[in-house]
């Protein structure tokens, strides 16, 4: 969250997520000595008026006066530590204010800070407490010049005033912090949104990669490795698997320049934008998977592959690649059958199934992310896929999509 421009304005208390570490709990900000000197200088000229009062009247012995001059220094000074001991405080100064006229500014400053410090309860039990003496210091000391019960009147709605005022005060100074720690909350929940968004458009296009990527590269490897294996094979041959390795090497480089793309922006490649595959480029794929040596069986029954949604035609060609590359790596040799039925209010259904590979070969290790991310594609895309073992050990992968009627 953004700190305050300036936090030394803020009183302490409001300052504490403004300050590192405990520096702003123990020590008062430039606005909070203001405030403090200003009081004590109020409390002081009431001391001061009230004492000069009391020597006016003349009824009053000199020693009197000299113990009412120190009792009303030390009250004003008392109030330089209102701030950690509101209550006490306040309670003593009520106390002595009983007989001591010239502690009421003192009483006064230190109701106000009890009311802005600390909650209600003790704040009503105090505030109580000094409406109840108020009527004993004009009796015990009256003042010549007011009668008793405009004194009393004038000390209970004084006293009334500066609660209220406190509390007043404390009430803003609550709604500010709540304001503030809903604001904190609100960047941090922002803050973690857009951590999430980020983390799952990464996992969009890590699973968009894995599906474009791995079918290119894992025909990059079989031929590859042939002609690796058999560098005595027919002149034709060992042509024919290095235009294949030629054709999926641009290939592969073609769609990892659209993946790029897509993390660039629009207008920012250069060039436009390549065809996305659909059902109907479902059978090149087979053919490409054919030419790389795999045998492959296609039962195509849709009737109007062209008809079909462009998200379900495509969510079909990924499932059929990602099933391909799989059976290519993990059972080498054996016919893949693909299986595609459905139509329009039907749905469309995908079957890929290959048995269990009955030659020795070179196992490749698999990250286990193609099929995660195939079921959540086929989710996203409003369907559901399933996956697993035959009984005679082969495997086969089964998704069901929406197709709404025409």
């Amino acid at each position: 969250m953004t700190r305050t421009e300036y936090p030394w304005l803020l009183p302490s208390a409001m300052a504490e997520a403004e300050l590192p570490g405990d520096r702003a709990r123990a020590r008062r900000t430039v606005r909070d000595w203001v405030v403090d000197i200003t009081a004590f200088l109020i409390a002081a000229l009431i001391a001061l008026i009230a004492l000069a009062a009391i020597e006016n009247e003349g009824s009053t012995p000199d020693p009197v006066l000299v113990v009412d001059s120190v009792i009303g220094a030390a009250a004003c000074c008392a109030l330089w530590v209102r701030r950690r001991w509101p209550v006490g405080l306040a309670a003593a100064l009520t106390a002595l204010s009983i007989v001591e006229p010239v502690a009421g500014g003192a009483m006064m400053v230190a109701l106000f800070s009890l009311a802005v410090h600390r909650p209600f309860k003790p704040v009503a039990i105090v505030g109580a407490g000094a409406l109840i003496v108020a009527p004993l210091q004009p009796w015990l000391r009256p003042d010549p010049d007011t009668g008793y019960l405009t004194s009393v009147i004038f000390g209970v709605l004084l006293i009334l005033l500066v609660l209220s005022w406190g509390m007043a005060v404390r009430s803003r100074r609550q709604l500010v912090l709540t304001l503030r720690e809903r604001a904190r909350r609100a960047e941090a929940e922002a803050d973690l949104r857009a951590e999430q968004a980020q983390r799952l458009a990464r996992e969009a296009i890590a699973r968009e990669m894995h599906d474009v990527l791995a079918h290119r590269l894992t025909l990059l490897s079989v031929h590859a490795g042939a002609l690796e294996f058999r560098p005595d094979a027919p002149t034709a041959e060992i042509a024919r698997a290095a235009g294949v390795i030629r054709d999926s090497s641009h290939e592969a480089l073609q769609d990892l320049r659209e993946i790029i793309g897509v993390l660039r922006g629009p207008g920012d490649t250069g060039e436009g934008e390549r065809p996305q595959p659909t059902l109907t480029t479902l059978d090149a794929l087979i053919d490409e998977s054919r030419q790389a040596g795999m045998k492959v069986t296609v039962d195509q029954r849709v009737a109007a592959p062209g008809d079909a949604p462009a998200a379900t035609g495509r969510t079909v060609y990924r499932i059929a690649q990602e099933c391909l590359t799989n059976a290519r790596k993990h059972a080498p040799g054996t016919e893949v059958t693909v299986t595609v039925t459905g139509g329009p209010g039907n749905g469309l259904t995908i079957e890929v199934a290959n048995p269990a590979p009955t030659e020795p070969y070179e196992r490749v290790p698999g990250s286990g992310q193609g099929l995660i991310g195939l079921t959540e594609r086929a989710t996203l895309a409003g369907g559901r896929l399933e996956h697993g073992p035959t009984p005679d050990g082969g495997f086969v992968v089964r998704a069901r999509l929406p197709w709404p009627a025409a």
